[in-house]
């Protein structure tokens, strides 16, 4: 097995690993909040744990969007599956989005029903360790994400944090609610409209580049920068040419056009794009689909 492919299974594991984790914490942690908020008399807890319900499904596809890209190209699919993992981040954003809708439809009822009791004391230190555990998820997803470039498990970790976002709003709500009084027990209802405009805004830029990988659109410049600059320091490249790149989930699907010079044989021409395709999967250490293209240096 080559460094690249070693690095690309490798990259696979630890993201089908972290989307496991995260489907596992979310149905704890789901259970938890229920049980504390119908002891507590807290709705928007109760709110919060059906809500955290919903990201064990949305976990569950990045984990199958996960284990769909990682396999390895087929006859029917010859740069191989990883727009699965686009899609199932699209899937992610969109749930994202529609939590965010369900929060505040919850919480505009609540406030226009002006019927809410205050909750009970221990709801509160209960939010905020759910806060602080919610946060360490984030950064958990987000770090691994980051790693293997997955917008699908970079949107989980935003479902992590918006569910931190919303049960901080929560806290603070329940915090005033038992400060002021029963007059002020809707206070988390306004706080968590709040905390949904956050999370739709996040949502929105989730399922931007997602779409855009989708659409197959271009990949980031400095991926750019990176393969061209990969491409030149191959010994007999002259210059190139042109290069087009575009993301498949965490895989790269590319075209390079490279000039050598025009004197020397096919066959050595050959050697010189075989060594760039090599030197640029070698360097990237994921899973690259090359196409180079061999062009006399100095003519159009």
């Amino acid at each position: 097995m080559s460094i690249m492919q070693g690095k690309t299974v490798q990259n696979g594991n630890n993201g089908l690993q972290a989307s496991g984790i995260s489907i596992s914490f979310n149905i704890v942690l789901s259970l938890f909040k229920i049980a504390v908020g119908i002891a507590g008399n807290s709705y928007a807890l109760v709110a919060d744990g059906i809500e955290s319900a919903t990201d064990v499904i949305s976990s569950a596809i990045v984990y199958g969007g996960l284990l769909i890209s990682s396999r390895p190209a087929d006859d029917s699919h010859p740069y191989g599956h990883g727009k699965a993992e686009s899609i199932a981040a699209v899937m992610v954003a969109l749930f994202l989005l529609g939590a965010a809708v369900l929060i505040a439809s919850q919480s505009t009822m609540q406030i226009l029903a002006g019927t809410r009791e205050q909750p009970a004391w221990y709801t509160l230190p209960a939010l905020l360790a759910i806060v602080l555990l919610k946060e360490g998820m984030y950064r958990f997803l987000k770090k691994t994400g980051d790693e293997i470039d997955s917008n699908a498990l970079r949107g989980d970790a935003w479902h992590h944090r918006s569910d931190a976002i919303t049960s901080l709003a929560a806290a603070i709500g329940i915090s005033i609610a038992l400060i002021g009084g029963p007059d002020y027990a809707s206070a988390d209802d306004w706080a968590a409209l709040l905390a949904c405009l956050i999370i739709v805004f996040n949502g929105i830029s989730l399922l931007k580049p997602a779409v855009n990988e989708i659409m197959d659109g271009a990949a980031p410049d400095h991926i750019l920068r990176q393969v061209v600059a990969l491409a030149r320091s191959v010994e007999g490249v002259r210059q190139v040419e042109k290069c087009r790149i575009r993301k498949s989930g965490t895989d790269l699907v590319m075209d390079i056009h490279i000039e050598v010079d025009g004197n020397i044989s096919v066959r050595s021409g050959h050697r010189i794009a075989h060594r760039v395709r090599d030197h640029i999967r070698d360097s990237l250490q994921r899973r690259v689909f090359i196409s180079v293209h061999v062009e006399p240096f100095g003519e159009e």
